[in-house]
């Protein structure tokens, strides 16, 4: 059985590069914050993670974010969002 990460790293960064070396780091993003899991389940139906001004519906299974807020708004277009699972403290 899988567990379910409690907390995520969310990168924004400007665009999404193919072939890109490796995924981006905090260094190179936009804006970056570690989001933990309220409980709640978002409108995406995906957990939702909180923390920083960022709300996010994550997909635990892929890492895909379904649905993020940024300060409350949604993102502009050509910005791109990446997540980075957070072992547990």
């Amino acid at each position: 059985m899988r567990t379910v990460p409690q907390r995520f790293e969310i990168l924004l960064v400007a665009e999404f590069t193919e072939g890109a070396e490796g995924p981006p780091s905090a260094g190179n993003a936009l804006r970056s914050a570690v989001v933990e899991a309220t409980g709640d389940t978002g409108a995406s139906g995906y957990p939702r993670y909180a923390g920083h001004g960022m709300v996010a519906d994550i997909d635990p299974e892929t890492f895909t974010v379904e649905a993020l807020l940024v300060d409350g708004e949604e993102l502009d277009y050509g910005l791109s969002v990446r997540v980075l699972p957070v072992a547990p403290v």
